[in-house]
């Protein structure tokens, strides 16, 4: 278990600013927005935030080979993923492979990174760095608590260890499995998005005039492949929509070939990385969703009704399901029942009403306020 230790508000020398460690992962861009909002939202609370990539702190170039690996593998191999997945992430009888091994070859890196940086609390958002965080706890290494933000909707065991401080989660439902999977405090926080995707979007009008410009009178629809353009049979989708009197606008995030590629669709735009994504969520109509990750989340907070189709395998397929199951978006099986939940969602309507209420409803709290300290204000 936890060794004993006091808030960071309480191990803070007077006269300086407390200091909270986060670490994120570059496996695409979810784990990584998350770090950077909560990281903004440290400073209100006189916190001065550091946010390390924990694949950094892992020897011999392990943590760029993973990433190439997974990356791969939900771009040309699902299968090889799926495989994975069933392997070492979600749960069964019986014995089952657990990361701790890979995980603790950072740990020098991150106690000395602690030390160096006289961290007073960390914070991880990625699954890897809580069995880092968890093991070193409970063999009383880290000196400092440790909080794990959980940031998917299905829950899966290698965000679990029983040595971290806290567990923050989405819902309700997540945060009963990790109540009876660890004896270890959970709170149910809700997901982080930036400002800009909860209030009006001022950048929507300028997307509107460009979707009217290409195509007038048709509804712009998302389809989102993640930041690296991870998609199955995204043209097919695109032409289904299309042929149904939609705009498909198709997210490619980083994945140059695939922008290339989608750029030829008839129909349909393309479009590479965005940064003003909740005033191009402000401008359409709804948004097809393949992972139930960040893009999703902050689809939820502007109001833009999610469908699940073609899933990737693995978190991404239970994500989708799980949202599903809890009333927040829908998940449409195949191209008919993508058209017949598209066409219940008119403006105006109320179920799109509906949804987008209980979709807001997630955002019930801080998650950076929950962690240990963080809201007693400056030192």
């Amino acid at each position: 278990m936890p060794t004993s230790a006091g808030t960071p508000h309480e191990n803070a020398p007077a006269g300086r600013r407390r200091r909270a460690l986060i670490l994120s992962a570059g496996m695409g861009a979810g784990h990584d927005a998350v770090a950077a909002e909560l990281a903004r939202r440290a400073g209100t609370y006189g916190v001065e935030p550091h946010v390390v990539d924990v694949l950094e702190l892992l020897p011999y170039g392990l943590g760029t080979g993973l990433r190439r690996f997974y990356q791969a593998s939900v771009r040309h191999f699902p299968w090889v993923y799926a495989a994975l997945y069933g392997a070492f992430m979600r749960g069964g009888a019986g014995p089952r492979p657990s990361g701790v091994p890979l995980a603790r070859l950072a740990g020098d890196r991150l106690t000395d990174l602690v030390d160096r940086l006289d961290a007073d609390a960390v914070v991880s958002v990625f699954h890897l760095a809580a069995q880092l965080t968890g093991h070193l706890r409970a063999r009383g290494r880290l000196r400092v608590p440790s909080s794990v933000f959980l940031l998917d909707f299905a829950v899966h065991r290698q965000w679990l260890h029983p040595g971290n401080d806290r567990y923050l989660c989405l819902t309700e439902g997540a945060a009963r499995e990790v109540g009876r999977s660890l004896p270890t405090p959970v709170v149910t926080t809700g997901p982080v998005v930036p400002p800009g995707f909860l209030g009006p979007a001022p950048g929507a009008a300028r997307w509107r005039e460009r979707f009217a410009e290409h195509a007038p009178g048709r509804l712009p629809v998302l389809l989102s492949a993640g930041a690296w353009g991870a998609a199955s049979r995204p043209a097919e989708t695109a032409g289904l929509l299309s042929g149904a009197g939609y705009l498909p606008v198709l997210l490619c995030g980083r994945n140059e070939r695939l922008l290339a590629r989608m750029s030829r669709v008839p129909g349909a735009v393309a479009l590479g990385w965005v940064d003003d994504l909740p005033g191009l969520m402000g401008a359409s109509y709804a948004l097809v969703d393949n992972a139930a990750g960040q893009t999703a989340v902050q689809a939820l907070a502007a109001g833009l009704p999610v469908v699940g189709h073609r899933p990737l395998p693995g978190h991404g397929a239970e994500g989708v399901r799980r949202m599903a199951g809890l009333g927040l978006s829908e998940l449409a099986p195949d191209g008919p029942a993508l058209l017949d939940a598209l066409a219940r969602l008119p403006e105006g309507g109320r179920e799109r009403a509906d949804r987008a209420g209980r979709g807001r409803a997630l955002f019930r709290g801080d998650a950076l306020a929950c962690v240990a300290g963080l809201t007693d204000g400056p030192s």
